[in-house]
């Protein structure tokens, strides 16, 4: 008869997932794991397959709540301006209060893992289309509200502040200036005029 799991498996993906944001895939050990999460080694085989499969989930739990929250934070606009501006502003406040200068998980694991690792490309070149995606479709609206002009390349633009959303989060774990960035900001909205 099976053993009762005596922990739970969302809690626990919720720590996986923090503990490779912070150190990365190659810097976190099986037993950072299991000191991490609490869980014995053979749990942590038994329930999530091993280290990289526990990777896999925690890094898609990572994009699917980013994602959901970046749609959330744009559909809460309606000026579509508006909602980029915020959108920049919320990665700029989240930078300014990163003390770990974990960045974001999506950008670290790509500089970490595809130079040598091409398993997650995959991954995330999905996510990108999906940001480029959310990102073009609510440029779409705007110009369908006639707050965008229509002669505007919105998939060029979309994935401008796409790179510059992931560039930002990036850039701030080196030197971030609040005022400069949001400077920046005005400058990469005035595209939209």
């Amino acid at each position: 008869m099976p053993r009762a799991k005596l922990f739970d498996e969302k809690e626990v993906l919720i720590k996986a997932m923090n503990l490779f944001w912070k150190k990365g895939y190659y810097d976190t050990s099986a037993q950072d794991l299991v000191d991490e999460l609490g869980i014995s080694r053979s749990s942590l085989y038994d329930t999530f397959g091993g280290k990289k499969q526990l990777f896999e989930k925690a890094f898609q739990l990572y994009r699917d709540k980013n994602l959901k929250a970046v749609s959330q934070l744009l559909e809460s606009h309606k000026g579509v301006k508006d909602g980029f501006r915020a959108l920049f502003e919320k990665a700029i406040e989240e930078s300014k209060n990163d003390k770990e200068a974990k960045g974001c998980f999506v950008v670290n694991t790509t500089a970490e893992l595809v130079p040598n690792d091409h398993s997650f490309l995959k991954d995330l070149q999905e996510n990108q289309q999906k940001f480029v995606g959310t990102f073009r479709d609510y440029l779409k609206e705007g110009v369908e509200n006639g707050q965008i002009p229509a002669d505007k390349e919105l998939e060029s633009i979309a994935r401008l502040f796409y790179t510059f959303y992931s560039g930002l989060k990036i850039v701030s774990k080196v030197s971030f200036n609040e005022q400069e960035t949001l400077r920046t900001v005005d400058n990469l909205l005035s595209i939209l005029d």
